[in-house]
Protein backbone atom coordinates (compact mmCIF):
# COMPACT_ATOMS: atom_id res chain seq x y z
CA UNK A 1 0.00 0.00 0.00
CA UNK A 2 1.13 3.06 -0.75
CA UNK A 3 1.04 6.34 1.53
CA UNK A 4 -1.64 7.81 -0.64
CA UNK A 5 -4.17 5.41 0.38
CA UNK A 6 -5.65 4.89 3.57
CA UNK A 7 -6.44 1.44 5.24
CA UNK A 8 -8.78 2.27 8.13
CA UNK A 9 -12.33 3.67 7.63
CA UNK A 10 -13.06 6.22 9.68
CA UNK A 11 -14.34 6.11 12.93
CA UNK A 12 -17.91 6.32 13.50
CA UNK A 13 -18.39 4.70 9.89
CA UNK A 14 -21.56 1.72 10.27
CA UNK A 15 -19.84 -1.73 10.50
CA UNK A 16 -21.67 -2.77 7.91
CA UNK A 17 -19.43 -0.54 5.85
CA UNK A 18 -16.23 -0.79 7.83
CA UNK A 19 -15.98 -4.28 7.69
CA UNK A 20 -17.21 -4.86 4.30
CA UNK A 21 -14.24 -6.70 1.92
CA UNK A 22 -14.54 -7.96 -1.39
CA UNK A 23 -12.61 -11.54 -0.33
CA UNK A 24 -11.51 -13.76 -3.28
CA UNK A 25 -11.64 -17.13 -1.12
CA UNK A 26 -14.85 -18.24 -0.44
CA UNK A 27 -15.16 -21.50 1.96
CA UNK A 28 -16.17 -24.06 -0.45
CA UNK A 29 -18.51 -25.80 2.16
CA UNK A 30 -20.54 -23.27 2.88
CA UNK A 31 -24.07 -22.94 1.12
CA UNK A 32 -26.56 -20.46 0.92
CA UNK A 33 -30.02 -21.56 1.30
CA UNK A 34 -32.52 -20.29 -1.03
CA UNK A 35 -34.50 -17.98 1.42
CA UNK A 36 -31.32 -16.13 2.16
CA UNK A 37 -30.56 -15.99 -1.37
CA UNK A 38 -34.33 -14.77 -1.84
CA UNK A 39 -33.40 -12.09 0.71
CA UNK A 40 -30.44 -10.40 -0.98
CA UNK A 41 -32.48 -10.21 -3.98
CA UNK A 42 -35.34 -8.86 -2.23
CA UNK A 43 -32.92 -6.06 -0.21
CA UNK A 44 -31.55 -5.15 -3.95
CA UNK A 45 -35.14 -4.67 -5.51
CA UNK A 46 -36.26 -2.26 -2.93
CA UNK A 47 -33.20 0.10 -4.21
CA UNK A 48 -33.75 3.67 -5.18
CA UNK A 49 -34.51 4.29 -9.05
CA UNK A 50 -34.59 7.15 -11.07
CA UNK A 51 -39.03 7.61 -11.34
CA UNK A 52 -39.13 4.32 -10.08
CA UNK A 53 -38.52 2.39 -13.31
CA UNK A 54 -36.91 -0.44 -10.87
CA UNK A 55 -34.55 -0.93 -14.27
CA UNK A 56 -32.43 -3.79 -12.39
CA UNK A 57 -32.58 -7.26 -13.65
CA UNK A 58 -30.87 -10.17 -11.80
CA UNK A 59 -30.01 -14.15 -13.00
CA UNK A 60 -29.13 -15.61 -9.26
CA UNK A 61 -27.65 -18.97 -9.02
CA UNK A 62 -26.43 -21.04 -5.86
CA UNK A 63 -23.44 -23.01 -6.13
CA UNK A 64 -24.14 -26.67 -8.33
CA UNK A 65 -27.26 -25.26 -10.00
CA UNK A 66 -27.51 -24.24 -13.86
CA UNK A 67 -27.59 -20.58 -13.45
CA UNK A 68 -24.21 -20.74 -11.49
CA UNK A 69 -22.45 -22.93 -13.43
CA UNK A 70 -23.26 -20.46 -16.46
CA UNK A 71 -22.52 -17.31 -14.68
CA UNK A 72 -19.21 -19.00 -13.60
CA UNK A 73 -18.56 -19.98 -17.35
CA UNK A 74 -19.03 -16.77 -18.30
CA UNK A 75 -16.00 -15.55 -15.94
CA UNK A 76 -12.58 -14.28 -16.85
CA UNK A 77 -10.60 -17.25 -16.67
CA UNK A 78 -8.49 -15.41 -13.54
CA UNK A 79 -12.35 -14.95 -11.56
CA UNK A 80 -13.25 -18.51 -12.67
CA UNK A 81 -10.16 -19.62 -10.54
CA UNK A 82 -11.63 -18.97 -7.43
CA UNK A 83 -15.71 -17.77 -7.74
CA UNK A 84 -16.27 -21.45 -8.11
CA UNK A 85 -16.46 -21.60 -4.16
CA UNK A 86 -18.85 -18.90 -3.19
CA UNK A 87 -22.21 -20.29 -2.61
CA UNK A 88 -23.68 -18.19 -5.04
CA UNK A 89 -23.07 -15.70 -8.36
CA UNK A 90 -25.82 -13.43 -9.45
CA UNK A 91 -25.72 -11.39 -13.05
CA UNK A 92 -26.48 -7.47 -12.06
CA UNK A 93 -28.37 -6.01 -15.46
CA UNK A 94 -29.52 -2.93 -16.46
CA UNK A 95 -32.81 -2.70 -18.65
CA UNK A 96 -30.95 0.52 -20.49
CA UNK A 97 -34.27 1.51 -22.42
CA UNK A 98 -38.02 1.31 -21.97
CA UNK A 99 -40.04 -0.80 -24.26
CA UNK A 100 -40.81 1.97 -26.90
CA UNK A 101 -36.68 1.94 -27.43
CA UNK A 102 -36.34 5.79 -25.02
CA UNK A 103 -33.07 5.47 -23.60
CA UNK A 104 -32.71 5.03 -19.60
CA UNK A 105 -29.69 7.18 -19.00
CA UNK A 106 -29.92 6.33 -15.39
CA UNK A 107 -30.74 2.69 -15.43
CA UNK A 108 -27.04 1.39 -14.70
CA UNK A 109 -26.52 3.91 -11.99
CA UNK A 110 -29.75 2.33 -10.37
CA UNK A 111 -28.51 -1.42 -10.93
CA UNK A 112 -25.52 -0.07 -9.14
CA UNK A 113 -27.43 1.20 -6.09
CA UNK A 114 -29.44 -2.06 -6.25
CA UNK A 115 -26.00 -3.80 -6.03
CA UNK A 116 -25.32 -1.97 -3.03
CA UNK A 117 -28.58 -2.97 -0.98
CA UNK A 118 -27.56 -6.21 -1.73
CA UNK A 119 -23.93 -5.89 -0.39
CA UNK A 120 -25.45 -4.24 2.77
CA UNK A 121 -27.98 -6.55 3.19
CA UNK A 122 -25.25 -9.68 2.40
CA UNK A 123 -22.92 -8.01 5.10
CA UNK A 124 -25.81 -7.68 7.69
CA UNK A 125 -25.92 -11.93 7.30
CA UNK A 126 -22.47 -12.27 7.82
CA UNK A 127 -21.57 -12.92 4.53
CA UNK A 128 -18.72 -11.89 1.83
CA UNK A 129 -19.42 -9.72 -1.67
CA UNK A 130 -17.05 -9.66 -4.44
CA UNK A 131 -18.25 -8.06 -7.65
CA UNK A 132 -16.81 -8.64 -11.10
CA UNK A 133 -16.41 -6.82 -13.88
CA UNK A 134 -14.18 -9.81 -15.39
CA UNK A 135 -17.14 -11.71 -17.19
CA UNK A 136 -17.39 -12.07 -21.40
CA UNK A 137 -21.15 -10.54 -21.73
CA UNK A 138 -21.42 -12.98 -25.06
CA UNK A 139 -20.58 -15.76 -22.96
CA UNK A 140 -23.72 -15.44 -20.48
CA UNK A 141 -26.87 -17.33 -21.08
CA UNK A 142 -28.85 -15.22 -24.19
CA UNK A 143 -30.93 -11.63 -22.34
CA UNK A 144 -33.38 -9.69 -23.66
CA UNK A 145 -32.51 -7.38 -26.27
CA UNK A 146 -32.77 -4.49 -23.64
CA UNK A 147 -30.71 -5.44 -20.96
CA UNK A 148 -27.14 -4.82 -20.56
CA UNK A 149 -25.41 -6.86 -17.93
CA UNK A 150 -23.25 -4.97 -16.14
CA UNK A 151 -21.30 -6.91 -12.91
CA UNK A 152 -21.27 -11.08 -11.51
CA UNK A 153 -21.14 -11.19 -7.85
CA UNK A 154 -19.85 -13.73 -5.89
CA UNK A 155 -21.94 -14.50 -2.70
CA UNK A 156 -20.20 -16.19 0.33
CA UNK A 157 -18.85 -16.96 3.71
CA UNK A 158 -14.87 -15.37 3.28
CA UNK A 159 -12.20 -17.93 4.16
CA UNK A 160 -10.26 -16.79 6.99
CA UNK A 161 -6.46 -15.67 6.13
CA UNK A 162 -5.50 -18.62 8.13
CA UNK A 163 -7.40 -20.85 6.06
CA UNK A 164 -6.30 -19.59 2.49
CA UNK A 165 -3.72 -22.43 0.92
CA UNK A 166 -0.64 -21.11 -0.42
CA UNK A 167 -0.52 -20.07 -3.92
CA UNK A 168 -4.34 -19.49 -3.99
CA UNK A 169 -5.72 -15.88 -5.54
CA UNK A 170 -6.37 -14.38 -2.47
CA UNK A 171 -2.63 -14.37 -1.58
CA UNK A 172 -2.04 -11.91 -4.58
CA UNK A 173 -3.81 -9.04 -3.21
CA UNK A 174 -2.52 -6.14 -1.96
CA UNK A 175 -3.86 -4.63 1.33
CA UNK A 176 -7.34 -3.38 1.32
CA UNK A 177 -6.81 0.48 1.11
CA UNK A 178 -8.45 3.67 -0.22
CA UNK A 179 -7.73 7.04 -1.15
CA UNK A 180 -7.42 9.90 0.58
CA UNK A 181 -11.28 11.54 0.45
CA UNK A 182 -9.63 14.97 -0.22
CA UNK A 183 -7.93 13.14 -3.62
CA UNK A 184 -11.98 12.25 -4.54
CA UNK A 185 -13.87 15.84 -3.84
CA UNK A 186 -14.42 17.76 -7.10
CA UNK A 187 -13.39 21.84 -6.65
CA UNK A 188 -15.18 24.36 -9.06
CA UNK A 189 -13.89 27.14 -7.94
Amino acid sequence: MTAATHSAPTTGLHPLLADRRSPRAFDATATLGADQLDLLLDAAHWAPSASNTQPWRFLAGRRGDRAFDALLAALAPANREWAGDAAALVLVAAETTDAEGTPRPWATYDAGQAAAHLTAQASALGLSIRQMGGFTAADLPALPERITPLVVVAVGVALPADRIPEGHPATRLPARGRRPLDELLLDVA
